[in-house]
């Protein structure tokens, strides 16, 4: 008996880590869509200037060491 309680406080253990785990993962998942989102908004306004002609004539030019 004591070594089935003991295992099934294992078990318990274990299944709270479970769903601790499963609680970071969904939070990191919202995170990624989020920055995506942020990152393709960027990216448009970038796109933006360009066609605009308002990016700067710098940044398309390599460093003087290349």
């Amino acid at each position: 008996m004591e070594r089935l309680d003991a295992v099934e406080e294992r078990m318990a253990h274990l299944i709270r880590a479970v769903e601790d785990l499963s609680d970071v993962v969904a939070g990191q998942a919202r995170e990624i869509d989020r920055l995506t989102r942020i990152v393709q908004l960027l990216a448009e306004r970038e796109a933006e200037r360009e066609a605009m002609g308002l990016g700067s004539a710098e940044a398309n030019v390599p460093p003087p060491h290349w």
